[in-house]
């Protein structure tokens, strides 16, 4: 479990859950209880696609990106901050702008995926 959190992005409200569904659904519960109908029918999607292709891959890809949006939720100023990027970003005209604001998202991102401990290449599309 991670207690590090991004000194620009302020205090985590919770430490970073462990990676297991059940860890991740009740750490959602306390920072984004409005995201749980999507986890919740995006884990049973996962399931089935896992019963489906005898595999494993489709839990992991759930758990990893889960993992990412609670490490990102955990953090309310990050979760501000990155919203507000995404929403200039799909305003702006100008490719300068542009690229400033999707290294800060990329940044954010990337803090977020080390503070979930995934490894893109294996758990995130």
């Amino acid at each position: 479990m991670t207690t590090a959190s991004d000194s620009s992005a302020g205090a985590s409200r919770i430490p970073q859950p462990g990676g297991t569904p059940e860890e991740l659904r009740a750490a959602l519960a306390l920072v984004a209880p409005g995201a749980l109908p999507v986890f919740d029918a995006e884990r049973a999607a996962a399931l089935r696609q896992a019963r489906e292709q005898v595999s494993a891959a489709p839990m992991r890809r759930f758990v990893g990106q889960w993992a990412v949006y609670v490490a990102i939720e955990r953090a309310p100023d990050r979760a501000a901050r990155l919203r507000a990027l995404e929403a200039r970003a799909a305003e702006t005209d100008d490719l300068d702008e542009a690229r400033v604001l999707a290294a800060e998202i990329g940044g954010i991102l990337d803090t977020a995926v080390a503070e979930a401990g995934v490894q893109r290449g294996h758990h995130l599309p």
